[in-house]
């Protein structure tokens, strides 16, 4: 009778707490689909909050720029004075002042009748009949000097020679043919009065007549 007592006893605590089990299991499902669960995780332990922090992404400038640099002006050194001795010529100024100042003496003059040259004589031919008539009309005159040799008789001893141009060509061939026409009307060259062979110049004016 007492062991069956006992198992009752046994049973009934078995029986107990195999009920608080179940009791739990089905307050814990409750909780879970009400949401009482989540509220007292919530207050036993805060949610984890995260803050998303954006990483600033620094610009990476470029470095500043030198300094400028400052070139120092050129310091500027003075030349110095030099002084040059230059030697004085006395010999050259010498030299030109003798020249300025020496006095050339004319030569003595030729006594009368010691020599005289060739030129045209009496009955010489005239200018005007050996004017070009070219010349003429084109108003063209001029000197023309020609050189004669000229013998004791006042004849031509060679042709007649063009010692300087009047700038015309006819007019220097007209001189040369007057020049040569006047064989035998010019006086010859004297030496102490007495006629001989000699050579020399004259010049023939070429001019219109108004």
């Amino acid at each position: 009778m007492a062991a069956y007592v006992h198992d009752t006893q046994f049973f009934t605590r078995r029986t107990m707490v195999l009920f608080a089990i179940i009791a739990l299991h089905i307050f814990i499902l409750w909780a879970l689909a009400s949401g009482l669960a989540r509220k007292a995780i919530e207050v036993l332990a805060p949610p984890i909050q995260t803050d998303i922090v954006e990483e600033v992404k620094t610009k990476s400038e470029p470095p500043p720029p030198p300094p400028p640099e400052f070139q120092k002006p050129p310091v500027e050194v003075p030349p110095p004075d030099v002084t040059i001795d230059v030697p004085v010529e006395t010999a050259a100024n010498t030299a030109i002042t003798n020249v300025t100042t020496k006095h050339t003496e004319a030569p003595p003059p030729r006594p009368a009748g010691a020599h005289t040259g060739p030129g045209p004589g009496k009955n010489f031919p005239n200018t005007e009949d050996y004017y070009p008539p070219s010349a003429k009309r084109l108003e063209q005159q001029g000197v023309v000097v020609v050189s004669v040799c000229v013998d004791p008789a006042g004849k031509l001893s060679e042709e007649p020679k063009l010692d300087k141009g009047s700038g015309t060509a006819s007019l220097d061939e007209a001189g040369l043919k007057l020049a040569k026409a006047g064989s035998g009307r010019y006086k010859p060259a004297t030496d102490d009065g007495k006629p001989v062979a000699g050579c020399g110049k004259f010049a023939i004016r070429f001019q219109l007549k108004n």
